[in-house]
């Protein structure tokens, strides 16, 4: 067995990924050390510990970890160009995963990456570490694909689907803490959402036992932070198998994190990243709410005032839902930031106009309107569709939501994004 060096290229979005990859390769690789980056030179850096760690004995195999968001493909190809020219000295394979790796894994391969791995990476990067541990190479492994030296495309197919509990939730030993995953998969399969694409239309959740051994190495952990997220598409579906919701078991898992971070922690849920679907808001979930966590904004997912676009959008609720939900959550004493999503495919300018209608009217009963453009994410329905065009009437009614404090979001840069991802996906269309 050979000695493995594995950094986790730190420096964009996709930190999550990274951080419960290394821990899971970390815990089930023998003689593998893991190392965590924030940028290219750091990189290097532990590149070259790593390397000069074990070459007296035998030279390690060297991995570079990488996940990114499709916003960030283009700013990651640009690393990895330049850890390539800076360390040519090196034998390095350079691992990418993640939606917009698993969703444009040709693309990504073009761009200059050895290897990716297709879908959920925890079992996957295991398997590819133990390969590299044994000398063998792990392009024929499922969950993998590359690019042969005769530019021909080869893929696996997708990883194993994994049991949450099977898997850690964060990286302790390194102290990379990050919102808990408590559910992954999504059945309502909007078409906007990477998420339901790569991790299919269920919804797997991860046991309330087990979240409370992650919160109980947190509260050992002297430089943890005191205070509990939760990563999942849908908060209130936690524990269901379908579109209703199981509040006993959400209130199961609350109660539970509470008694684990005790007195003076914090629970946060119900906001960024576990957003609420506004036809799951009730007054018993909000009364469980109220009793078991310290946040008292909730993120409402709206995202339009037209029922024609929210049934295109595959959303499985209408405009009564947001209003009602609104009402609700004010009235038990929070407030509700509700998403809105502008540009949808498909979207008129008469549909905008009810959006904004509906935005006035839940910022008169007392909530935040949280503005968002369509991007055109690889890997979902509309990865090839063109956003529509938000006219300047719209966009002077969100600057006067703005200018009150009635709104926020990154709609504006959004906007720019999401012309960067048409442009990308024009390119990634000649190379299939």
């Amino acid at each position: 067995m050979r000695p493995v060096g594995l950094v986790a290229m730190h420096a964009r979005s996709g930190k999550v990924g990274l951080n419960v990859i290394a821990a899971a390769v970390g815990a089930r690789t023998r003689g593998t050390s893991v190392r965590f980056a924030g940028d290219v030179e750091e990189t290097e850096r532990a590149l070259r510990e790593l390397h000069a760690l074990h070459r007296p004995t035998v030279d390690a195999k060297l991995v570079t970890a990488w996940s990114f968001y499709s916003p960030d493909f283009e700013a990651a190809t640009r690393d990895l160009a330049e850890l390539e020219a800076r360390t040519r000295d090196l034998d390095v394979l350079h691992l990418a995963g993640g939606v917009h790796a698993t969703a444009e894994p040709r693309a990504t391969l073009h761009a200059g990456f050895d290897l990716v791995a297709v879908g959920e990476g925890e079992h996957t990067a295991v398997a590819i570490t133990s390969a590299l541990a044994r000398g063998d190479d792990p392009k024929s492994l499922r969950g993998t694909a590359h690019v042969t030296p005769e530019g021909h495309f080869v893929s696996h197919g997708p990883g194993e689907r994994i049991e949450l509990d099977d898997y850690p939730a964060f990286n302790a030993e390194h102290r990379k803490w990050n919102a808990i995953e408590i559910t992954r998969g999504c059945v309502y399969a909007c078409s906007f959402c990477q998420t339901p694409y790569m991790f299919k239309a269920r919804f797997r959740h991860r046991s309330v036992a087990n979240v409370r051994a992650h919160v109980d190495a947190m509260t050992k952990t002297a430089d943890a932070p005191r205070f509990v997220r939760f990563l999942t598409p849908t908060s209130l579906s936690y524990g269901s198998d379908d579109t209703s919701v199981n509040i006993d078991a959400v209130e199961s898992l609350l109660a539970e994190v509470r008694e684990g971070v005790g007195p003076d922690g914090k629970v946060y849920f119900g906001t960024f990243p576990s957003e609420i679907r506004p036809e799951h808001v009730s007054e018993r979930a909000l009364a469980v709410l109220a009793r078991w966590i310290d946040n008292r904004t909730l993120v409402i997912g709206g995202q339009s005032g037209s029922d024609r676009v929210l049934a295109a959008m595959r959303r499985g609720h209408d405009v009564e839902d947001v209003v009602r939900a609104v009402r609700l959550a004010v009235a038990a004493g929070f407030r509700p930031d509700v998403d809105f999503l502008l540009g949808v495919p498909g979207e008129t300018r008469e549909d905008r106009e009810a959006s904004m209608r509906l935005a006035e009217r839940l910022v008169t009963m007392g909530a935040r309107i949280h503005s968002h453009a369509f991007m055109p994410l690889p890997g979902t329905p509309l990865r090839d569709a063109e956003p529509e065009a938000i006219e300047p009437e719209t966009a002077r009614a969100m600057a006067r939501l703005e200018s009150r404090g009635a709104a926020y979001g990154q709609w504006r840069r959004q906007l720019v994004t999401a012309a960067d991802l048409v442009r990308s996906r024009r390119v990634a269309a000649k190379l299939t």
